[in-house]
């Protein structure tokens, strides 16, 4: 109870640190104009955030071949999208809960439904680290000295998705399942591709936002490396902080602070700020849709 109460008030004091932007901003606000450029910029962030979350369905699907579980890519596919929505459930794991239980459904066993679906988060987290590191070395974001801590937590993460760590936590399930040992490891090779996977997809909701960003700017390309940056510190705030449903609160408010910081124009970073929080949830929306009508054309498709 006492849990479930610090994370409201958490929600509850980012989104009132929004509020308070927005209401001391809003004559900056006022004096942008909602075009039909603007509204090409949003169609335009509309389709890259939804090929992104397309994008990311995919690289889950080499995951599972690295557990050499091979789900047809369609079904994989349906399985993502639809859960996706889940995750703005209070808690922030409803979609990772939903998308073992599919996965198990469908003949996973469940330690290695499990680590095939939380081994993504972490590789997302890896990802956009990395960015980050990469960007502050570069001066690119102003998000405080990037120090040892910062290379030592993203050494974890990647430390962490290595084969012998995975394995032994596969071996470990299985004893206290008391499966039977083959004595053979089961994940071969370190997953390079599904992290390099992740980068892209990172970069691609960054482009996103920068679709927006363009739409009420109106500016040249000048900054956009310093936005796609603090855009990867932002998200990866969103992923990591426990009991945000979605991000909801920490995203947004990262990214106020740190382009307040860099000295962006103060309406256009609110609306930016808030129309790609909307763009973000169409998009989800919109392929959790897909995946519902795709799942109708299959009678014998079991959902979450």
């Amino acid at each position: 109870m006492i849990k479930k109460l610090a994370r409201y008030c958490i929600i509850g004091i980012t989104f009132f640190f929004i509020f308070t932007n927005f209401k001391a901003n809003w004559h900056n606000i006022n004096e942008i104009p909602l075009n039909s450029q603007v509204f090409y910029y949003l169609i335009s962030s509309l389709i890259i955030t939804s090929l992104a979350h397309i994008w990311s369905g995919y690289v889950w699907t080499f995951i599972l071949k690295i557990f050499k579980q091979y789900l047809p890519l369609d079904e994989a596919l349906k399985i993502y999208l639809v859960t996706n929505l889940y995750k703005y459930l209070p808690g922030n794991v409803g979609h990772l809960y939903a998308r073992i239980k599919a996965v198990n459904r469908r003949g996973v066993p469940i330690e290695i439904a499990s680590l095939s679906v939380l081994l993504e988060p972490l590789l997302m987290a890896a990802s956009a680290l990395f960015i980050t590191i990469l960007s502050g070395q570069l001066g690119l974001i102003k998000t405080g000295s990037i120090n040892l801590s910062h290379f030592l937590f993203l050494g974890i993460i990647l430390m962490s998705c290595h084969p012998i760590i995975l394995n032994g936590v596969i071996r470990g399930f299985r004893r206290l399942q008391k499966k039977e040992l083959d004595g053979t490891s089961i994940i071969r090779d370190y997953p390079f591709l599904p992290l390099g996977g992740e980068i892209i997809f990172v970069l691609l909701r960054g482009v996103g936002f920068l679709m927006i960003w363009q739409g009420f700017s109106n500016s040249n390309t000048a900054g956009l490396l310093s936005l796609l940056s603090a855009f990867s510190f932002a998200w990866l705030l969103g992923l990591i902080v426990p009991g945000a449903p979605g991000g909801l609160g920490v995203f947004e408010a990262t990214m106020i602070a740190l382009l307040d910081k860099q000295e962006f124009f103060p309406g256009t970073v609110l609306l930016s700020v808030g129309f790609y929080r909307v763009i973000s949830i169409l998009a989800e929306v919109l392929g959790a849709g897909v995946g519902v009508l795709w799942g109708k054309c299959a009678p014998d498709a079991k959902w979450p």
